[in-house]
């Protein structure tokens, strides 16, 4: 049994299940991290239309516009996709950086904002066109100590916070 997974509508459940595993199998990661993922980007549905109204980002791990087009598809397609044919664009978006995979928080930033990926904990996010208030602004979750910036550590802790104690072993562990 994977985290979440009797949170996975029952219709399509073990489709779903079988390619999260499938596809974490072929990036070499743990497929609970990848359900975790999921779980807290879809807003706890593993629905592959969940949009966020402000963005347009879409699905398992809320694909922005671009970056849909960038993988060869739309927002639209996306979202009346099933979510086990989704799972297919997540692999695809995630190959991209299979070598940087090395942990859950790794992969959440992956997903958030790539350029964090294997920073230090004080990497503070932002980039010359992207100042770390408003993504601080846009994510006030992480923003732990209210200072207007997103920290690495501060994404790492709300984001292991967020996994059940029962579960917490599986998700400091290293790549397999």
């Amino acid at each position: 049994m994977l985290i979440y997974e009797s949170q996975v509508p029952a219709s399509y459940r073990q489709e779903f299940i079988d390619a999260v595993r499938y596809y974490a199998n072929k990036l070499s990661i743990n497929p609970n991290w990848l359900m975790a993922v999921m779980y807290f980007e879809s807003a706890k549905t593993f629905s592959p239309s969940v949009q966020n109204p402000y963005t347009n980002a879409t699905g398992l791990i809320q694909f922005m516009p671009a970056t849909a087009n960038e993988l060869g598809t739309s927002i639209n397609a996306l979202k009346n996709m099933t979510a086990a044919e989704q799972m297919y664009y997540v692999y695809k978006y995630y190959v991209r950086y299979k070598s940087k995979l090395k942990s859950y928080v790794d992969l959440y930033l992956i997903t958030f904002f790539p350029l964090a990926a294997g920073k230090p904990l004080n990497f503070i996010l932002q980039t010359a066109t992207l100042p770390a208030s408003l993504i601080a602004n846009q994510n006030p979750v992480f923003d732990l100590d209210n200072n207007g910036q997103v920290t690495v550590g501060e994404i790492q802790k709300v984001m292991l916070n967020k996994i059940p104690a029962s579960w917490i072993n599986e998700f400091k562990k290293k790549r397999y």
